[in-house]
């Protein structure tokens, strides 16, 4: 039987929304295979998908190893394109592995596509863009990567082809590497992306166009088809522990920032309480790579820590949500229909935090960095109390919640992927 494969690469944002989409494919008939780190592997599995490994997991890469150039502060361009390159040469050395020769469809998400490209190319087979966020150039908004400001029609055009530059860049020279071990002519990842662009190839990007509609200047064949979700058990549950701390008192404030700010836990933990008892509201903790606990505001008895829990199901139940905004935290916050406090903190997440205020769902963004000025806990205290007692917010997140209930991106997937003849 043929196989599809899917390759999905960086942190749980990155990858879990692909397990829900490979479900999803499953259920209609086909065989799945996600390729992703280690780390990943029981989430892969528990959504029946067959595992294949990919390497440079980035929760076992230590910064300032020798595979990885010291970080400077978060949000440092220069140290994410250092961290970035490191991370796609180590990436490419095995992407070649994670398709077997029954594989006769890739899906590739951003990270993996200009990797998975030349793989189609040497197996001679189809495969299929799915990015979690834009990247074609367009002048409606600048490069996510850039932030939330517009740059003007032109200027963001001009910095949008600027962005695919630099992205052809970081991956040279696992291009190089790749085609190499994969028996194919030299071509450098310019080139290629050019052919791909020239041929007009469908690319279906997983976000909402509640959140961000598409381009009017876009080419045919790139379309915005709506979010596809983490996979988890239909009849899984929260936690007894959350069950509990959710009937003891009204609804609270979900604050955690996912895969950013690791090693900062002390600090963020003792800044979220001071914050949440100043707002006098009740709070969630989730510990995240940051490691948010609870140890460091013993005193604050209406504060919970919480893991891997699903924001599915954790969200709708929470009276707002403090996160850094990256994608998928973003679409989880808007599918819940409650009030966001956006702390975005490095690459697409100023984007999506600056739409969730133009959509009137979020506050004003509060950057990562301002959390450490000295009057971080008045300003997050006082954005966590608009975003609570706002009716005009709640009602516009209620709202956005109803849109985005009605889309199915997973189906747009699926007739894709049909219409290919796999």
């Amino acid at each position: 039987m043929t196989k599809i494969l899917i390759t999905a690469a960086g942190s749980y944002g990155d990858v879990a929304p692909y397990t829900g989409l490979g479900a999803r494919l499953r259920d209609a008939g086909h065989e799945v295979a996600l390729a992703t780190h280690d780390t990943y592997a029981p989430l892969v599995q528990s959504a029946g998908l067959e595992f294949r490994p990919l390497p440079a997991d980035p929760r076992t890469r230590r910064p300032g190893t020798a595979d990885e150039a010291q970080p400077a502060a978060p949000g440092s361009k220069r140290a994410l394109l250092r961290q970035a390159a490191a991370f796609i040469e180590e990436l490419g050395g095995g992407i070649a592995d994670a398709a077997h020769e029954d594989t006769g469809l890739l899906l590739l998400s951003a990270t993996t596509a200009p990797l998975g490209h030349h793989l189609a190319e040497a197996l001679d087979i189809p495969s299929l863009d799915l990015p979690l966020v834009p990247s074609a150039p367009t002048g409606d908004f600048a490069p996510v990567v850039s932030g939330g400001r517009s740059l003007g029609r032109w200027g963001n055009r001009a910095v949008g082809r600027l962005s695919l530059r630099v992205i052809d860049r970081l991956y040279a020279e696992a291009t190089h590497d790749l085609r190499a071990r994969l028996g194919l002519p030299p071509a450098s990842p310019r080139t290629v992306r050019r052919r791909t662009e020239a041929a007009g190839r469908p690319v279906l990007h997983g976000f909402s166009e509640v959140l961000l509609p598409r381009p009017a200047d876009w080419r045919s064949g790139l379309d915005v088809v709506g979010n596809w979700w983490p996979w988890h058990a239909p009849d899984m549950q929260l936690p007894h522990t959350v069950e509990d701390f959710l009937a003891a008192g009204p609804p609270p404030v979900f604050l955690g920032f996912g895969s950013m700010a690791g090693g900062d836990g002390e600090r963020l933990s003792t800044l979220a309480a001071a914050a949440l008892r100043r707002a006098g509201v009740r709070g969630i903790l989730q510990s995240g790579w940051a490691g948010l606990t609870t140890r460091h505001a013993p005193e604050h008895a209406d504060l919970l820590t919480v893991g891997d829990v699903p924001h599915a199901l954790l969200f709708p139940r929470m009276s707002a949500v403090v996160h850094h905004c990256g994608a998928g935290t973003t679409a989880a916050g808007l599918r819940a229909g409650v009030p966001t406090v956006p702390v975005p903190v490095t690459a697409d997440q100023p984007f999506w935090a600056a739409r969730l205020a133009a959509l009137g769902v979020a506050t004003a963004p509060i950057p990562f960095a301002d959390l450490s000025a000295e009057n971080a806990v008045a300003r997050l205290a006082d954005a966590v109390t608009q975003a609570v007692t706002s009716p005009a917010r709640r009602d516009h997140a209620t709202e956005a919640a109803r849109r985005l209930a009605a889309e199915d991106g997973a189906g747009e997937v699926v007739k894709a992927v049909e219409r290919l003849g796999v």
